[in-house]
């Protein structure tokens, strides 16, 4: 496994591979403000000793992937009260030139077509992928996502406000740091097993290592803010879906993923009793489970 920077769709993608690269291909993509790295080794490595590739690569504006840092920090109030209003906020991109990214990386990689696996953002950006691209796309998994619908029950007001607190710097004060981004994780962690909190500290440093940029976060909550209603595509979704989400999710709560599964042609959806909004090792083993019955499935279908 080595760490490769890709020119894709006009920017560089950092990325990796486990598995044999003859075999077919799952491509991970990553939620807001997180790493490649949150698709941890050891989950890369269960699934690809399934007979499975395994791509992971850092979003734009993330970890060693292109940052836009010419682009102005967006104004989150302005940009609500445009939504507001009916009107179409600038932003820097939007999650459409994320999944572009996505397939941009698929090409330069000559890879023609993926089972692709999104988690909260990313399982937004996985669905726009799916939708526009059928061709490249042998299955789909959104992990703890949404359809973008307004009229869906949102995050309590605490948890958001955690979400949206800043953190200090991790170079000037790791410890500060940490507890910052601790407190919101054991927030939205669930119920069934033990929050582990010396993994988690292991891996928030190890992004804050690879990249800390608060603005870019923010660029990526613009890009979901503007994302819209996506119910619509994900009607037109031909590939074999699984939407996957825990039953304690308190930041995107398990109607969404109700929603979402409701939307896809055919969709399995699959609750985890007692998963949060995150995917600890207790639950990889049955995450990879059904990831991998949806990719063979996807593989006995005629033309497939």
């Amino acid at each position: 496994m080595t760490l490769t920077i890709t020119k894709a769709n006009g920017i560089e993608i950092a990325w990796e591979s486990f598995g044999n690269p003859g075999d077919e291909t799952f491509l991970l993509i990553s939620g807001l403000g997180t790493q490649m790295i949150r698709w941890t080794t050891g989950f890369c490595e269960g699934l690809a000793a399934r007979g499975y590739r395994v791509i992971r690569f850092d979003n734009r504006d993330a970890g060693c992937s292109t940052h836009f840092t010419s682009s102005a920090v967006p104004d989150f109030a302005a940009l609500a009260s445009m939504l507001m209003a009916g009107g179409q906020p600038v932003v820097p991109y939007r999650l459409d030139d994320m999944a572009a990214d996505a397939i941009g990386l698929l090409d330069a990689l000559d890879i023609e077509r993926v089972h692709v696996a999104g988690r909260s953002m990313g399982g937004m950006i996985a669905q726009i992928m799916a939708s526009e691209n059928a061709a490249r796309t042998l299955s789909l998994t959104s992990i703890m996502s949404s359809t973008g619908n307004p009229a869906l029950p949102q995050a309590a007001p605490e948890v958001m406000a955690m979400m949206m607190r800043p953190a200090p710097d991790p170079a000037v004060d790791p410890d500060g740091f940490l507890a910052v981004r601790l407190a919101f994780a054991r927030k939205i962690a669930g119920t069934a097993c033990p929050f582990d909190e010396a993994s988690l500290a292991a891996i928030l440093m190890e992004e804050a290592r690879r990249s800390h940029d608060p603005a870019g976060v923010a660029r990526q909550i613009a890009a979901m803010a503007v994302a819209g209603d996506r119910r619509a595509r994900l009607a037109t979704i031909t590939a074999p879906a699984l939407v996957i989400h825990g039953t304690d999710d308190p930041l995107i709560l398990p109607a969404c993923g109700e929603e979402t599964a409701a939307s896809i042609p055919g969709a399995r959806y699959m609750p985890v009793e007692g998963m949060g909004h995150d995917l600890p090792d207790p639950f990889a083993e049955v995450v990879i489970d059904a990831m991998c019955d949806l990719a063979s499935s996807s593989s006995r279908r005629p033309g497939a």
